[in-house]
């Protein structure tokens, strides 16, 4: 296979190229043009992942240039015969520090000059089965003054299973370090082991419980892409209307969830019912409250209609009523401003660092943001303004949150009052579509947390030969572990809410 030295592939999202078509690179020059790639502001790594092929590594990186809305993709190959070390990228640049753990992690490369190769999940085709949850190499400080604090993998409530090691001074926390990888259902293997399109949009739907449409939506639009599906604008429009609905419901949650940590319990329930208001809508719509079953490859058997719209409207016009009142209410209150101001923050220049998403890049003024850098159909002709906030600590994103539901509510209001609802405007699923061969296919969509990333890869028969997904916490665990720096370990609970990361998204 020839190597290219003079130009970087480029395609859009939701679009598939030949796998002979991506830039192929050494390593040495795949490290130098990264290095460049990552100088500017306006790129970030939408994923870089490895997968066997011929009995070589080959390394894939998906990169957003959010500038000019494409994704530039590089690739090189690791020979079976050569020496599994490559000069590590994280010492350039951190926010790849993820993905060459998990590519250590699974297939044993050893990374020179990384900061520290630890063990991202512990997945059981890891390359080394001798590493082991129970002996992970937590950082730790001796000292006669410190003391270790650790939380969970079982916590007291019905959560999954994630621990938390403080190093603490006193009360005051010096460091946190956050273990994951404690449960998997090899859902990325299963994308392979399961050979028909209807098992898979399934499994999709089980990514993560609380993202069910925006990873629904990301995988149906892999696949179509790899098939060379197009489908209608109406549909693109309905997978966007539920993505909107399911930010305002969880960022709705989140908010109650953090009036609970700051002893304001009427704020709490009020919330909780306008929650239990938007996921009742989206359970009139396709039968669920979480969008099970409303995305599909090639259409949905749920097209929304003229009538939904007049059911939106009013659930909405309730909603906003009810919603207005008590967030002005909430967030003038002394007693919550005091209890989340200036706690957990993480600056621009961190969060930069280590390459946040979504919410967690916006709470510190960066505008990252797929409905904008990298829209599909619908925020093409819907467009969608980003809203970012300065100070990065708690109150921020707990001020980011009700932003981003009252803008949400905008959108989906433009989108009512501007587009007319038909039913002929929607195909029914397709899951017999035929996959072209030797093809890559990547997805991105703005969920609620921050970006989804789904991408797959066809052999010379058109079956699917890797499957990938990126979920938005992945990038912004670290972010939770840096606001807890010289923070009391009692403000623990409102910093893991203000973020509501995901652990089973993160344990694939």
């Amino acid at each position: 296979m020839m190597i290219e030295k003079q130009k970087t592939s480029r395609i859009s999202n939701n679009q598939s190229i030949d796998i002979d078509n991506i830039t192929l690179l050494s390593y040495d020059d795949f490290y130098t043009t990264v290095i460049d790639l990552f100088t500017k502001e306006k790129n970030h790594c939408l994923n870089y992942f490895a997968y066997s092929d011929n009995d070589n590594l080959r390394f894939i990186m998906a990169v957003a240039d959010d500038k000019n809305h494409d994704i530039i993709l590089l690739s090189h190959i690791l020979k079976s015969s050569e020496k599994k070390e490559l000069l590590s990228l994280s010492e350039k640049i951190f926010a790849l520090h993820i993905f060459e753990r998990e590519i250590h992690e699974n297939f044993g490369v050893n990374f020179t000059n990384h900061p520290w190769l630890k063990p991202v999940r512990f997945a059981h085709n890891r390359a080394d089965k001798n590493l082991q949850i129970n002996n992970y190499p937590f950082y730790s400080i001796k000292s006669e003054e410190l003391h270790e604090v650790g939380v969970g993998p079982i916590h007291a409530g019905i959560i999954e299973p994630g621990h938390f090691r403080f190093i603490c001074n006193g009360e005051n926390v010096l460091h946190l370090e956050i273990q994951l990888g404690w449960q998997h259902r090899g859902i990325e293997q299963l994308f392979l082991d399961k050979k028909q399109n209807l098992q898979r949009n399934l499994l999709a739907e089980n990514i993560a419980g609380d993202t069910v449409t925006a990873h629904t939506s990301t995988f149906t639009q892999t696949i179509e892409a790899l098939a060379n599906k197009q489908v209608t604008e109406q549909t693109q429009i309905e997978r966007a209307l539920a993505m909107e609905l399911e930010r305002i419901a969880v960022h709705t949650g989140d908010i109650g969830a953090l009036c609970v940590d700051a002893a304001y319990h009427l704020g709490a329930n009020v919330f909780g019912i306008l929650r239990t208001a938007i996921i009742n809508f989206t359970q009139f719509w396709c039968g669920n409250r979480f969008g099970k079953s409303l995305v599909r490859i090639g259409g949905t058997h749920f097209p929304f209609t003229e009538e939904l719209k007049k059911e939106l409207l009013d659930v909405l016009a309730k909603f906003q009523t009810q919603f207005d009142e008590m967030a002005d209410l909430t967030y003038r209150l002394p007693s919550v401003q005091n209890r989340f101001d200036y706690v957990g923050t993480v600056t621009q220049k961190q969060a930069q660092l280590i390459g946040t998403v979504g919410l967690s890049a916006r709470m510190s003024d960066i505008e990252r943001d797929i409905r904008v850098s990298h829209p599909n159909i619908a925020y093409h002709k819907f467009p969608y303004e980003t809203i970012t906030v300065k100070k990065g600590d708690v109150f921020a994103r707990f001020l980011l949150k009700k932003k981003e539901i009252r803008k949400s509510i905008e959108w989906i209001r433009n989108i009512m009052d501007n587009y007319t609802f038909e039913a002929s405007k929607t195909e029914k699923p397709n899951y017999n579509l035929d996959l072209q061969a030797n093809k890559l296919s990547i997805s991105v969509n703005e969920a609620w947390r921050g970006e989804v990333c789904h991408c797959a890869i066809t052999n010379e028969k058109g079956e699917l030969k890797h499957y990938k997904i990126k979920d938005p916490s992945m990038h912004n665990w670290k972010a939770l572990e840096l606001s807890l720096r010289n923070v009391e370990i009692s403000d623990f609970p409102i910093n893991n809410k203000s973020y509501n990361l995901s652990y089973c998204g993160h344990d694939l």
